[in-house]
């Protein structure tokens, strides 16, 4: 869709944002997912490699959910994700530099 005001824009944001591998001015929309905590509540049977009898497995983790964790750690490896994208585009020995290229990328986007 074009409107003059606004520039090309999309209906929806269906795609999250990124379209092929680039971003297509939309807001990103990121899901994560995570594996269940690798915990046993129920000890299984096993073997004590040592002297060869059974035992039961120990229990070593007690937290019932680590989805607040998982949150924060998604959060910071998005964040050095992101920035390493954005060095790759407009790169710079400096914070300064790189602000002047991505000021200049944005003026010849809006140009567009």
């Amino acid at each position: 869709i074009y409107d003059r005001k606004k520039g090309f824009s999309r209906k929806t944001n269906s795609a999250g944002g990124i379209e092929g591998g680039i971003t297509n001015g939309q807001p990103v929309v990121v899901r994560i997912a995570m594996k269940p905590i690798a915990t046993l509540g129920k000890p299984l049977s096993s073997v004590d490699i040592k002297t060869k009898q059974k035992v039961k497995a120990q229990v070593e983790r007690h937290d019932i959910c680590a989805v607040a964790a998982a949150g924060v750690v998604g959060e910071a490896v998005l964040a050095f994700e992101l920035a390493d994208a954005m060095t790759e585009k407009f790169g710079g020995d400096s914070l300064s530099e790189m602000k002047r290229n991505y000021d200049g990328y944005i003026r010849q986007v809006k140009s567009f």
